[in-house]
């Protein structure tokens, strides 16, 4: 593997070379396909660099953005599919959540009562610093409307689960970051939609009882099947039963709903179809739940390959994000950028300020940094595209998603010395006053 990486780099450095030939000779089909060919060797060929290692990732979504910028038309339709269909971005995304809730566990949710002040101050650091950052921003920027509607989303959305991976390498308080990612998951469908009625109302038409159901199905349905999941895994016989019935349940309620399914429709109440919608997917995640467990008791590292198909996931809506919105990235995605800089660190900033300043520790007040200033992109793309708004009110979760995780990785590094050098100057001082005595 290393030989076809180091391969890979060299590779990825000779279509750099012919990229910027390309450039300089105005050939249009050269460095296109240069741009394209060095992006994808070079998101292989990384992994070869040690201080890069951590970057590969960050470095296909990258790549992502350069084959939706470089060549759109393919990454809007295959034949007759339409890419951006709402009804394929929902099941990606849901893909990636579930995947994503392969690293939460029912156990994260009995940290409450252990770290309940950490859990208020990231709730409320993180409900009202980003929303508002947000709102700042576009109010310093003006952007088009659709556009600007994407940011504020961004930034009422809930904590991103790489918040989590983020403080454990910077030696926080996992169990805090598990805890608050859970609850903001949790408040998301009430917070989400009640944030963008007041902040971003004039901006798009938000309908909150629409996207409170939209959130439900984005992160609550896909969490809930890996929920289920991890609980089967330590259950008592006679919980699997129980599982195994409602299962049962489960299967014979959408059967019933496909048949009588006309019916409900003449009935002519949205909000009893939206009801029901809701009800069927729920049902859809105890039987994914239920199914997937028992797959993965014969196949042993398919919880190990889940995070990995999220990955894949999002590097899809990101393509199709950037492609679908290409002109208007032409137009403002270095504002974006800028803006995706700001709007992260200053959760960053206000996170551990305001952690400090009410008395947390500093690795409670790193870990609610995390927490506040890495945002679930995944469910604002999952929210745009349900909108049919890819290309605008998504464009911001395409742009500040992997600066989040290149922040995130920089910040998480940086705070793991700091923590090394703490622990060992609190170790010296320990012996200093035990010889001393």
């Amino acid at each position: 593997m290393e030989k076809l990486r180091k391969l890979a780099l060299s590779i990825g450095s000779l279509a750099l070379l012919t990229l910027i030939f390309g450039i300089l000779t105005d050939d249009t089909e050269i460095w296109k396909s240069a741009a394209i060919g060095s992006a994808i060797a070079l998101s292989i060929g990384i992994g070869a660099i040690k201080t890069l290692k951590g970057y590969q990732y960050t470095a296909w979504i990258i790549t992502a953005v350069v084959c939706g910028m470089t060549y759109p038309d393919a990454f809007l339709q295959i034949g007759s599919i339409d890419l951006r269909n709402k009804w394929l971005i929902l099941l990606i995304i849901q893909m990636v959540m579930f995947g994503m809730g392969m690293k939460m566990s029912i156990k994260d949710f009995t940290g409450i009562s252990k770290t309940g002040k950490g859990i208020a101050v990231g709730l409320m650091s993180h409900f009202t610093v980003m929303p508002l950052m947000g709102l700042l921003l576009t109010k310093i920027f003006h952007f088009e409307m659709e556009i600007a509607a994407g940011i504020i989303l961004i930034g009422c959305c809930s904590s991103g689960l790489a918040s989590n991976v983020m403080t454990y390498i910077a030696k926080g308080n996992l169990v805090l970051s598990v805890t608050v990612t859970a609850i903001t998951t949790i408040f998301a469908p009430i917070m989400t939609p009640f944030l963008m009625k007041i902040l971003a109302g004039t901006l798009i038409e938000v309908k909150f009882i629409n996207m409170m159901m939209e959130i439900i199905k984005i992160v609550i349905v896909p969490l809930s099947a890996a929920l289920i999941h991890d609980f089967l895994k330590t259950a008592t016989i006679t919980q699997v039963k129980k599982v195994n019935i409602a299962t049962c349940i489960s299967v014979i309620w959408l059967i019933a709903a496909s048949l009588l399914w006309s019916s409900f429709i003449s009935w002519n109440s949205p909000e009893v179809l939206e009801s029901l919608e809701i009800i069927n997917f729920l049902a859809g995640a105890i039987i994914v739940g239920a199914l997937y467990h028992k797959l993965s008791r014969r196949i042993v590292k398919l919880d190990d390959f889940m995070p990995y198909l999220s990955m894949a996931g999002i590097i899809y809506f990101t393509t199709v994000t950037t492609a679908a919105g290409r002109d208007n990235l032409l137009q403002v995605g270095f504002l974006l950028f800028i803006s995706a800089v700001i709007h992260n660190s200053a959760g960053y900033f206000f996170g551990y300020l305001f952690s400090r300043l009410l008395g947390l520790s500093k690795p409670d007040a790193r870990t609610l940094a995390f927490e506040v200033g890495l945002q679930n992109g995944g469910m604002a793309t999952g929210l745009a595209g349900t909108m049919g708004k890819l290309g605008t009110v998504g464009l911001a979760a395409a742009i500040f998603s992997p600066w989040m995780n290149i922040s995130g990785s920089i910040l998480a590094n940086y705070w793991k010395r700091r923590a090394e050098k703490e622990s060992l100057k609190t170790e010296k001082e320990n012996l200093e006053v035990a010889s001393s005595n």
